[in-house]
């Protein structure tokens, strides 16, 4: 509606097949690299930037770390932090640690109701934790993981409504709803200034995490 953007994010795939070929949604740093392009790009032609993610994180292998894969995130996170155009994100479904970051530096971010958002998997965490990965569920709530969670804790600005059984019980619904939220929230930034957009992002992202103490 009147609103040119580059648009990224992560695709997994609906069965096996589709899900190798896609690496399960794990993206390489080549592919962090190639979004690191496309938003330098828009931010040289002053389009707004809109990110989805859905990965259960960055592809953690041999081969991923041997061409830079923790370089390739650190670099993009550090870049989007000063971007000087309008950052959207929505986690449409697993939001995974630093992978989900390496495109989700953002001046708002928007979850789905049934996505998550974690430093690590529930069950990577029980390993860790209690060296038993049946404990996923504590750890899960331990986590916050939930975009509930994320809303209360101002890790997300909003949640946008799913269908009762999740997204993909009515896909044209869903699409309406995240237009919407990806709308309403574009026109909120572009009554901001380059600059300010960059410290607002940059702000918003250092002070998740933040412990205050009351008396």
């Amino acid at each position: 509606n009147g609103h040119s953007v580059v648009a990224l994010g992560h695709q997994k795939g609906r069965n096996t097949k589709q899900n190798i070929s896609r690496n399960f949604g794990m993206a390489r740093p080549e592919g962090y690299r190639k979004a690191l392009r496309l938003m330098k790009l828009a931010e040289r032609f002053q389009l707004p930037i809109i990110t989805f993610i859905d990965t259960p994180g960055a592809y953690p292998g041999v081969d991923a770390e041997a061409r830079g894969q923790a370089e390739a995130i650190a670099c993009n996170i550090m870049e989007m932090s000063e971007l000087k155009v309008p950052v959207v994100t929505i986690v449409t479904g697993e939001g995974g640690s630093g992978g989900a970051l390496a495109i989700g530096v953002a001046n708002r971010v928007l979850m789905l109701e049934n996505a998550i958002y974690s430093v690590i998997s529930p069950e990577g965490c029980a390993a860790i934790l209690w060296r038993d990965r049946s404990e996923g569920p504590r750890a899960a709530e331990a986590l916050k993981i939930t975009a509930k969670d994320c809303l209360d804790l101002d890790v997300a600005d909003e949640v946008v409504e799913e269908p009762i059984g999740g997204a993909h019980r009515d896909h044209a619904r869903v699409f309406i709803a995240v237009k919407a939220a990806i709308e309403r929230r574009l026109n909120e930034l572009c009554l901001l200034d380059p600059q300010a957009l960059a410290t607002q992002r940059y702000e918003r992202f250092r002070s998740l995490g933040k412990v205050a103490s009351c008396e």
